[in-house]
């Protein structure tokens, strides 16, 4: 199972838009889950939409929270996106087998049985998380509370019986003019040098979300995507 999840704190404004990548990785296979960050005030009307937007075109939540949120903010999306996916997966099973749309529409013993299966897999199905952090100006005020956020996402995607890994990325990429993203962590869950991420980026005023989501998904499903926009081969030394 994969995921990925956007952080961030504003409005794309560079490339194509994020709801139509966010769709592109929902058509994949892969759910998308936003995470608006504030600080002191609000992200705005616009800003929120677009959160909002992202979410519902890549089939996963939104919330919007403050720095100290964001931690637990992270881990329960992951595991409730695991959750939901698994009943959706069950769902269609039921209604394909007894013509029942809701686990609830079940005896009370079957039903249990069901809702065992559902968490049992929810633990143990291999899962991978792709992070994608915007790293745009108004961001680093937050990055310390991101990583402890991954710290502490590590450490719960370790408790799993499951095989579980996460990758992090950020944008845009201070290295290269022809990329949108920069990554920090290969698929791992491990957690050393997590402490040292993000120290030495050069902060930007671009916010390249929708390229961004584009090609995380490439890495994340290892194969060029439909109508991004990167050069060909630009993420060939990360695709797994």
């Amino acid at each position: 199972m994969k995921q990925i999840l956007l952080i961030t704190d504003g409005c794309s404004n560079v490339g194509v838009s994020p709801v139509i990548a966010a769709a592109q990785a929902q058509a994949e296979g892969v759910a998308v889950n936003v995470i608006g960050v504030i600080d002191q005030g609000e992200l705005g009307v616009l800003g929120s939409e677009e959160i909002r937007e992202i979410a519902a075109a890549g089939g996963g939540m939104s919330r919007i929270v403050s720095s100290d949120q964001l931690s637990q903010t992270v881990q329960m999306m992951t595991r409730k996106t695991v959750s939901t996916t698994i009943q959706q997966a069950v769902g269609k099973e039921l209604q394909s087998i007894l013509g029942i749309k809701q686990v609830e529409e079940l005896p009370p013993d079957k039903r249990a049985e069901v809702v065992h299966v559902i968490d049992e897999m929810s633990e143990t199905t291999s899962l991978r998380v792709a992070l994608l952090i915007d790293a745009s100006a108004s961001m680093k005020p937050k990055l310390a509370a991101v990583r402890e956020a991954i710290h502490d996402l590590l450490l719960s995607l370790r408790a799993r019986s499951g095989k579980s890994e996460l990758a992090v990325f950020h944008f845009p990429s201070t290295k290269q003019r022809d990329q949108e993203l920069e990554m920090d962590l290969d698929w791992t869950n491990q957690l050393a040098n997590v402490d040292k991420m993000f120290y030495k980026i050069n902060m930007k005023g671009t916010t390249p979300t929708g390229p961004a989501l584009q090609q995380t998904l490439q890495f994340v499903t290892g194969k060029p995507i439909s109508g991004a926009t990167t050069e060909d081969g630009m993420l060939s030394d990360y695709v797994v």
